[in-house]
């Protein structure tokens, strides 16, 4: 390994896109402008190895929140759809990663992800499940500029991709380019483009997922991104939801195109704090776009002509942490029948506490019901998932109380009671303060779920239960519980459910799950529940 200080940033990959530099290369940097992020010390280029990389140019990675699915273009290779008809023709191309972190040789993908256009993936969900691909798309058609989305189907495959519906689009990609990036929480969307016909020059836009399925029009992110007379483009927004990373040739930079870094002040999208040039050896005097991070936030995967295998390739480059993003929780699981304890496909829908406020959405597996969710901190969450003739076993994952101790990792199944008599549904997210029984305003939104149950069910009748662990008496326990099984019961029957249909009872300390013998254990005993009596 061979140690470079470099004094002049500009002089990092060298001048010549053959500039060539030893393997694992390390280099120290040194302060240069208050505008460009510059530290002294050793970062290291970590080139992704021949099982990824060739002699042609490898473009555009786009990796998975758990940082082993790895997306990205390969140029000209013999394997692409279009090879023989078109010149520069550009094909998605993907690896997985092993345990030991060993990229498996890259394989290209086919019909119907690489068609006779020009292809590219945008964006990978935290769940894998789901990747966001260049051009508009119905049916297996390609109608044009715009983004569509793909499913990963229970044979392996990718289904056929579908266009998202975004309202007056076509009014604002007018220009020579366009792309896009969604976020970790499957419902903001951002796109580059140009509304001025035939233009070079791009800005970035923003769109949410509406309740009917379409995004909102596009809505620029404000003259703090979008610079007067430049080009803003490849857009990234970090898993914390607030760090955007794009690419622009304004003013300050190390040379073209180089990659910028601002956090979001507020959520209006237009306030924005003032943009930071990463520095070298992210940014070089030549042209730098396309850069991505996993969930953990340490490593930005990016493409460089620097010590390459052929004219570029797919690198990792480990972040000092002035350049990071907010730490952020991975929430890994498998949603089951609870029942039969099978895996299921299932929508994810987690929300805010107690608000109510969904943040985000995702998908598991139709293979083995795995999924992956991406959560910032500061916020208290309800996570479950969704399925026809289910209902969820909500979980309570508060990162509101958590100190930001860095990124974390998480496993938390998931469960979907059948709608049956003689089921038992867990409330996890019910909460009363100590030694009560009146409810906080966290549990309306769990609460709400049951309403909503018993409304469009008007034959269910159910049993709410209230349970305690075995520390107190008897007498005090069985108190506690009924009380508290009464007020859910209540608030049900405030919201318009007939008194008849739902019974409350208190246990006690007489049915735990589990022994009380940790506080764990008797956390888990006590619980709020209710079980379908006539369906």
């Amino acid at each position: 390994m061979k140690t470079f200080t470099i004094y002049g940033m500009l002089l990092i990959f060298g001048a010549s896109a053959g500039a060539q530099m030893p393997s694992d290369t390390t280099i120290a940097l040194v302060p240069q402008k208050d505008n460009i992020i510059t530290e002294s010390t050793i970062l290291q280029i970590e080139n992704l190895g021949t099982n990824i990389n060739s002699e042609l140019q490898e473009l555009r990675p786009v990796v998975s929140a758990d940082g082993n699915l790895l997306f990205f273009i390969c140029e000209n290779h013999p394997a692409n759809t279009k090879f023989n008809a078109v010149p520069n023709s550009q094909d998605i191309w993907y690896s997985r990663r092993d345990s030991a972190g060993n990229w498996a040789e890259a394989r290209h993908l086919k019909y119907p992800l690489n068609t006779s256009h020009y292809n590219a993936v945008y964006w990978v969900s935290p769940d894998n499940n789901r990747i966001l691909i260049r051009g508009a798309f119905s049916a297996g058609a390609h109608l044009g500029n715009g983004v569509s989305l793909s499913y990963l189907q229970d044979n392996g495959r990718w289904s056929e991709p579908d266009m998202l519906r975004i309202k007056n689009y076509e009014k604002y990609d007018r220009g020579l380019k366009c792309g896009a990036c969604m976020a970790q929480d499957g419902q903001t969307l951002l796109l580059y483009m140009s509304a001025e016909k035939g233009s070079p020059l791009n800005d970035i836009y923003v769109c949410f997922l509406a309740d009917d399925g379409w995004w909102t029009e596009p809505k620029s992110l404000g003259k703090q991104i979008n610079f007067p007379e430049t080009n803003e483009m490849a857009p990234y927004l970090a898993p914390d939801g607030v760090t955007l990373y794009f690419s622009s040739n304004r003013p300050g930079g190390l040379g073209d195109n180089d990659i910028w870094k601002v956090k979001r002040l507020d959520k209006s999208w237009q306030k924005w704090s003032e943009p930071v040039n990463l520095g070298a050896p992210i940014n070089t005097e030549n042209w730098d776009a396309f850069f991505t991070l996993d969930a953990g936030g340490e490593y930005a995967y990016l493409t460089t002509s620097l010590n390459t295998h052929g004219e570029s390739d797919i690198v990792r480059v480990k972040l000092l942490e002035i350049e990071k993003p907010d730490p952020v929780v991975l929430v890994s699981g498998n949603v089951y029948n609870m029942k039969t304890k099978e895996p299921l496909s299932a929508t994810l829908l987690y929300e805010t506490l107690p608000e109510g406020t969904i943040a985000g959405n995702g998908i598991s597996s139709v293979l083995d019901g795995s999924f992956n969710i991406v959560l910032p901190y500061n916020k208290n969450y309800s996570i479950r998932a969704k399925a026809d003739h289910f209902f969820a076993v909500s979980e309570n994952l508060n990162l509101d109380s958590l100190v930001k101790a860095g990124y974390k990792e998480i496993h938390k199944d998931l469960f979907l009671v059948p709608i049956e008599v003689g089921q038992i549904v867990r409330l996890n997210n019910v909460f009363f303060d100590f030694d009560k029984w009146n409810l906080r305003p966290e549990s309306f939104v769990e609460l709400d779920r049951v309403v909503k149950l018993l409304s469009e069910n008007p034959a269910i009748e159910i049993e709410m239960s209230a349970h305690t662990d075995s520390r107190g008496s008897d007498a005090y326990n069985f108190k506690l519980s009924d009380e508290r099984a009464r007020s859910v019961r209540e608030y049900i029957l405030s919201k318009g459910i007939d008194a008849p249909r739902i019974i409350s009872q208190g246990y006690g300390e007489t049915k735990p799950e589990v022994p009380n013998d940790t506080d764990e254990n008797r956390q888990l005993n006590r619980r709020v529940e209710f079980k379908i009596l006539k369906n």
